[in-house]
């Protein structure tokens, strides 16, 4: 079930990509460490925990994260599809009530560092934390030697507080997790991805100049390459787009388009109701289900057809659909009025 207490406010949020350019209003709070790719149900209760802490002691909290993602670096050939790029996770980790986030740039390196000088170098020296607050899987530094039971005792030997979250688990009691999340968005199921999400999945992507193909069949889209790493599963879907400030309901493919060209996939998204250039403008997409998968058809005739059954099925859809939570409700507004 999603939370239905209110989100918390702070502003302003700081983005830190330099530690030792920490605002001074951050130093002595409380960090919650994580690479928080998606900032899904698991993320927000490590987050929640340390703006909790925080609060009781009056002292900001904010987020540690780092980028790129450790496995892109330690697998560069096999980039890891991200939920949540930079700019959207620290999108989501204001609207989630945090003072801040710290970025870390990850490089081997960094990863090699000795889990007692990124304690005392990061934690104490840079950052002045009061107290850390990690999940349960969360390791550091070299052979990955830094554990939860290790930060746990550093933060005993060295005066600052650490709390270790365990997993949070779904109605299934499965624990959630990126992975999770990344594979049922690999197999379409986005309904199963927003519930693990607690939120919407989001795209943030630039309007291209198509063959508008659409336009000729009487469905203009939106054209977005997303990054080639993204293996969202290829098929219809029924989406909400900002524009401006306004959400705009619409159908989506992505995939290759096997009817014409087969080229590379893209994302081509329809808005309902709606005229102008979007041309150059970065779009958001929201996603609220999936139709149907990628067909071939015969003719323009027959893929037209199923365009207008799939544009049907998308407004009934979004016409019934509701905000899973406050944060949801922050990132994805509740929809046309």
């Amino acid at each position: 079930m999603p939370d239905q207490s209110s989100l918390p406010v702070a502003s302003p949020f700081d983005i830190v990509e330099d530690l030792d350019a920490l605002p001074a209003r951050l130093r002595g709070g409380v960090v919650a460490i994580g690479n928080f790719d998606g900032v899904h149900r698991g993320h927000r209760v490590v987050l929640k925990t340390a703006m909790t802490i925080a609060e009781e002691a009056g002292v900001p909290a904010y987020a540690m994260t780092f980028e790129p993602h450790p496995r892109s670096v330690f697998n560069p050939s096999k980039p890891v599809f991200r939920l949540t790029p930079p700019a959207m996770k620290m999108r989501i980790l204001a609207a989630a009530g945090l003072a801040g986030a710290v970025t870390v740039p990850f490089t081997r390196e960094f990863a090699g560092i000795e889990p007692e000088a990124f304690v005392a170098d990061v934690l104490q020296e840079r950052l002045r934390i009061v107290h850390a607050v990690t999940g349960y899987d969360f390791h550091f530094g070299r052979a990955r030697r830094g554990t939860p039971e290790f930060l746990r005792q550093a933060g005993a030997a060295d005066g600052f507080g650490v709390t270790i979250v365990e997993a949070e688990t779904d109605e299934g009691r499965e624990a959630v997790s990126s992975s999770r999340i990344r594979a049922a968005l690999e197999e379409g199921d986005v309904v199963h991805a927003n519930a693990l999400l607690g939120y919407r999945w989001q795209v943030d992507g630039e309007v291209r100049q198509g063959d508008q193909r659409g336009r000729d069949l009487g469905y203009p889209t939106a054209n977005i390459a997303l990054p080639p790493e993204t293996r969202l599963a290829h098929g219809i879907y029924a989406v909400r787009a900002l524009v401006g400030d306004r959400w705009i309901d619409g159908v989506a493919s992505f995939g290759r388009r096997p009817t014409f060209d087969n080229g590379a996939p893209l994302l081509e998204v329809h808005l309902f109701d709606f005229s102008g250039d979007l041309y150059g403008q970065t779009l958001r997409v929201s996603f609220a289900a999936y139709l149907r998968p990628e067909l071939a058809f015969d003719s323009a005739e027959l893929l037209v057809e199923q365009m207008d059954r799939d544009s049907a099925e998308a407004r009934a859809v979004l016409a019934s659909l509701q905000p899973l939570g406050p944060l949801d409700l922050a990132l994805n507004g509740a929809g046309p009025a």
